[in-house]
């Protein structure tokens, strides 16, 4: 079912291929042009165009209404609720400490320098909402935002029957603190978010998953607003040896795989026999799994099972790859976490599933995909700050530096520098040096 490779030829079946799949399809991306400039062209009239042709009705009413969000709580079970609740808890308690204040770097008689940190004025929460719902995005997007301090956050997600969004959406949103949420879905939510219409308040920043649509628009409107990322396929490494249970290995790797069939999942294994025994529990697992043909296709396509010589050679490839997540099954997982240099985030232990990151442990679970963890993180506090650094010289710190500053913009033929230094002390800077 997956495929069992030598290093090199996992280099070259995943890493030397890695950017193939990252371009956005052609037609999809004229779509979302096409949609996007509308929207920012005409507003109104040209969103309730889109939405009607890619939804089939119109709502009455964009946003959705306190005594809609109100009715929601009635139609989620308290149970559910109540472990929104303890997730929405655990990941503010793990963001809160990622919150920094304004500093001073430097104070003297004459310096002064530092740092402000200040959140983004207004910033939307793309939720999909069509197929499948997804309570914890709305709690791992929204939460980050308001304990940065932003005055207004406002999600979108599509109407899933009739007039109302999915219900453990709204309610997920309550927990988490969202000001506005608007029942518009597709690349016309992301035009609405980016440019505003005359019902709805544009953003300064989207963050948020969806579709390749989704994708294409925030692709696009990037720039004029700020995005969090462009997510590929969700991706899962497994670092394991022969303490792991191949059970264990083989349920978070379908848990990965039942994503869509593009989600890629690895395993790292210095045990053939480990990865013989999870190859059987795969077969056995997926032949009960409501979602069997699509994490079949997904381990057959773009899983891989490796086996080295060494940890030091899994942890080798696996920083080659840069997975989104990765697990360590080892015994003593904490002794390997040193050895880590590219992953969106880390699961230590047998006991330590992907799982517990996506809905409760409390690290984000918006990660970098496709390799970016490379050079890029996880969703946090700081993707909703802004920080200003601020510079005060008195008359006779400028004149310690006058000489420096005009020398090396002399040397790049910056005259106007020059004289925006001289000029405050009656041009005699010149003639003095």
């Amino acid at each position: 079912m997956i495929r069992s490779l030598s290093p090199e030829q996992y280099i070259k079946a995943f890493i030397h291929s890695r950017n193939k799949g990252k371009s956005i399809n052609n037609t999809v991306m004229e779509t979302a042009k096409e949609v996007i400039e509308q929207i920012r062209l005409h507003g109104e009239e040209a969103l309730r165009e889109y939405v009607n042709k890619f939804d089939g009705h119109i709502p009455e009413q964009w946003e959705v209404s306190m005594e809609e969000r109100k009715q929601a709580w009635k139609k989620v079970s308290p149970e559910v609720a109540e472990s929104l609740k303890k997730a929405a808890t655990n990941i503010r308690n793990f963001h809160t400490k990622q919150l920094q204040q304004s500093k001073i770097m430097e104070m003297t008689e004459n310096i002064i320098s530092g740092q402000l940190f200040r959140p983004i004025e207004r910033v939307g929460i793309y939720v999909p909402g069509g197929t499948a719902c997804y309570p914890s995005t709305v709690l791992m997007n929204a939460i980050p935002a308001i304990l940065a301090g932003v005055n207004e956050v406002i999600m979108t997600t599509p109407v899933r029957f009739g007039e109302n969004i999915a219900p453990i959406l709204s309610v997920a949103a309550d927990i988490a603190g969202v000001h506005k949420i608007y029942k518009i879905g597709g690349i016309q939510a992301i035009a609405a978010l980016a440019y505003g219409t005359e019902k709805i308040t544009h953003v300064d920043k989207i963050v948020g998953p969806g579709n390749c649509y989704v994708a294409a628009a925030k692709s696009l409107v990037y720039g004029d607003v700020g995005i969090d990322m462009i997510a590929g396929p969700s991706e899962v490494a497994i670092i394991a040896d022969e303490s792991a249970n191949p059970a264990y290995i083989a349920a978070d790797l379908i848990a990965q795989a039942e994503h869509d069939e593009n989600a890629r999942t690895f395993l790292f294994s210095t045990s053939r026999e480990m990865i013989l025994q999870t190859e059987k529990e795969l077969e056995k697992q997926c032949s009960t799994l409501p979602r069997e043909h699509i994490a079949v296709q997904s381990l057959k396509l773009q899983g891989a099972s490796v086996f080295v010589d060494s940890i030091d050679m899994a942890f080798e490839l696996v920083n080659q790859l840069a997975p989104e997540h990765l697990e360590i099954q080892l015994d003593n997982p904490l002794f390997y976490l040193s050895k880590v240099r590219n992953a969106g985030s880390v699961f230590l232990g047998h006991y330590t599933p992907e799982a517990i990151g996506d809905y409760i442990g409390g690290p984000n679970h918006v990660l970098p995909t496709s390799g970016t963890a490379r050079f890029s993180s996880g969703l946090s506090v700081d993707d909703f700050m802004k920080k200003t650094t601020y510079l005060y010289y008195s008359e006779k710190a400028l004149k310690d530096a006058a000489v420096h500053i005009i020398n090396i913009a002399t040397e790049e033929k910056l005259a106007g520098h020059v004289r925006a230094i001289d000029i405050r002390f009656n041009n005699r800077i010149l003639k003095e040096i």
